[in-house]
């Protein structure tokens, strides 16, 4: 039984015994519906183009839908037209336009072919959240055409005079784009991002703003995330990874177009401390071409290598005030011999590819020069007023979270880290020791700290320091792995020195047993539950499968990354959650002048559709239905008195 209080509260809402039944009843309509559709990526490593595209087109599901509606009734290539203008209508109505096919014959086809794609995906919803859905200046046109009952005719000329007023008034292209934008917003109702919106590709600002005005998403942090949420506290060492990642693969426009950062002050130190150095150990990936910041390779060069090696001294720094990170094996600067031009890694010697270290003193390696004090200083402001990554990194934080339970499903980027006895692995902090779950909300809540705490506070700077740890420490959810081998691939030739090798995790968690110990570790049932896992491809040219511990386990990156996709095959995982199945999405390499189709396979059916009753929201509804009622019996006890307006 509610407190008498809490009805007090909710009488002010639903003043009277017509009003909160009205609202039982509207809910109890909703649970019965059937659930939302809700979509996974994973790892989308900058690549703007291809994740808008996945995101409008919801992963080819709407030109099923438009497959589904016309049939044979329209040709391909005018499916294809239709999708495509769904996708993007302000850029293919600019083009329709120019080649003068704007014709009133055209706006009435679209026009109704919109509508009729529109009643489709909106049939699983109620018509109160439709219309919330639709934008105020069109919803009751709108409206009107979702339910105009075609076997009327007066309803048929009805109809005819709403499209006739909207052509009339020149409202057309405005309308359609109205459609557009409401047939994405509602073929997917629940967006999760498992991880790594940042780095390698070159425009992760550009995804963020998109995720932004998506009207439901999560965030599940991966370590590219957490090491530019870092730089955005001011933690140097995750500045000058940021930085350094960023170069190596040629991203200046997500530097300096996207969040303004001022890369004129390291160009100039780099060039002449490096003059008379090629750097060729630091030529820069060129993935994709810079549009706005295009940058001499060989300066590129020159500043990559420049701000790697700040990186490890101020690393090094951090590990020095940490020994609990257990990661002075990880201080090589300290182990490089400069005379012979040898580095000693593990107890093994071996020569260095690159033995140009101008600013390094051999009598103390970890030293900042003058000149790289001054630079850390200056982009360190860079960072702090960006204003435009402070937007992006507040939503991070608002929306995101290192794991999340949502719909009997567990969401995670990395790993939950474990020992190779299948035990969860433990962190001490303080005086408390934290594993599984406990691990989670402890850095979850640290990660938090580091952002929020006021600025020179000690638990702040313990937080920031933090941030780096999960970057790249051995015991972090979102690295899962023994240490990072930076200094290792740019200076030493035997790959063995390169190895990183995964958390136990990764070969326990493909076995059924593992992954039901894990689910009940974050109190959700073993039947009909899943792990839902990014941040290591998915190899299918070698014959890998997403699909692992007898569908208990999903990873789904697959290499949206260009980086990745030599390796993997394909260019990334859709995983999508319907009311009748999970299916995954398996895409091509995006190609902007191509519509390619992604193959979707049903990887599990539900075994009765899943309806609203059934979800997290469901259960919230069905809390706010027992409370309505309780606030009838209120009032029809006469514990309270109806507000009669």
């Amino acid at each position: 039984m509610r407190d008498l209080a809490y009805l007090k509260l909710l009488s002010r809402e639903y003043p009277t015994v017509r009003a909160a039944t009205s609202e039982i009843i509207n809910l109890m309509a909703i649970c019965g519906l059937p659930k939302g559709t809700e979509y996974f990526f994973s790892d989308l490593h900058g690549e703007y183009e291809a994740f808008v595209h996945l995101l409008r087109s919801s992963s080819g599901i709407i030109r099923e839908k438009i497959r589904e509606t016309f049939g044979h009734l329209i040709p391909e290539e005018e499916e294809v037209q239709l999708a495509n203008l769904i996708y993007y209508p302000d850029r293919n109505l600019g083009k329709i336009r120019k080649t003068g096919l704007f014709t009133e014959d055209f706006q009435k086809i679209t026009i109704y072919r919109l509508v009729q794609i529109c009643k489709v995906v909106s049939s699983k919803y109620t018509r109160s959240k439709v219309r919330k859905k639709m934008p105020r200046e069109f919803a009751y046109v709108i409206d009107e055409l979702l339910h105009v009952d075609y076997n009327d005719d007066n309803k048929r000329i009805y109809y005819s005079e709403i499209i006739h007023s909207i052509i009339d008034n020149s409202v057309a292209d405005k309308f359609i784009v109205a459609l557009c934008e409401l047939i994405q917003n509602l073929t997917i109702d629940n967006l999760h991002i498992i991880g790594d919106i940042f780095d390698r590709g070159p425009r992760a600002d550009i995804i963020m703003d998109e995720l932004m005005h998506f009207h439901d998403v999560d965030i599940q942090w991966g370590n590219h995330d957490i090491s530019w949420m870092g730089a955005a506290t001011g933690n140097l060492a995750c500045i000058c990874n940021v930085l350094r990642i960023a170069i190596s693969y040629n991203s200046f426009d997500v530097l300096e177009d996207g969040y303004g950062i001022n890369l004129r002050p390291l160009s100039m130190f780099a060039a002449k401390v490096y003059r008379d150095d090629s750097c060729e150990r630091f030529v820069p990936h060129i993935l994709d071409e810079n549009v706005y910041d295009a940058v001499d390779p060989g300066l590129a060069a020159k500043m990559h290598k420049a701000i790697a090696v700040i990186q490890f001294k101020v690393e090094g720094a951090i590990i020095k005030r940490h020994p609990e990170y257990g990661m002075a094996d990880r201080i090589l600067l300290e182990t490089v011999d400069f005379e012979k031009g040898t580095v000693t890694v593990e107890g093994k010697e071996y020569p260095m590819l690159d033995r140009n270290f101008p600013t390094v003193d051999p009598a103390n390696p970890l030293e900042l020069t003058d000149g790289e004090k001054e630079l850390l200083k200056t982009l360190k402001a860079s960072f702090k007023h960006s204003g435009r990554l402070h937007k992006h990194v507040k939503f991070l934080y608002s929306h995101g979270a290192i794991y999340k339970c949502y719909n009997s499903n567990l969401l995670y980027h990395g790993c939950i880290p474990m020992k190779a006895d299948g035990n969860f692995d433990s962190v001490m902090a303080g005086n408390a020791i934290y594993s599984g779950r406990s691990l989670m909300d402890y850095f979850n809540y640290q990660v938090q700290n580091a952002y929020f705490m006021p600025e020179g506070s000690v638990e702040k700077q313990w937080a920031m320091d933090l941030m780096w740890y999960l970057w790249c420490g051995s015991k972090s959810p979102v690295f899962g792995k023994d240490k990072m081998t930076t200094f290792e691939h740019y200076f030493i030739a035997d790959k063995k020195t390169h190895k990183e090798t995964l958390n136990p995790y990764y070969k326990l968690s493909v076995q059924e047993e593992f992954c039901d110990r894990i689910l009940e570790e974050f109190d959700l049932p073993a039947k009909g539950s899943h792990i839902i896992n990014g941040h290591v491809p998915v190899k299918m040219k070698d014959g890998e499968t997403p699909v692992k511990a007898g569908g208990k386990l999903f990873i789904i990156d697959g290499g949206l990354s260009k980086a990745y996709q030599a390796t993997t095959g394909i260019a990334g995982y859709t995983l999508i959650y319907n009311s009748n199945h999970l299916a995954l999405a398996e895409h091509m390499p995006f190609d902007p002048n191509k519509e390619s189709s992604p193959r979707v396979s049903v990887v599990e059916k539900m075994q009765s559709r899943v309806m609203v009753a059934d979800t997290d929201k469901g259960r919230e509804l069905a809390g706010q239905i027992a409370d309505l009622k309780e606030l009838v019996a209120a009032y029809r006890e006469g514990t309270l008195k109806e507000r009669v307006e």
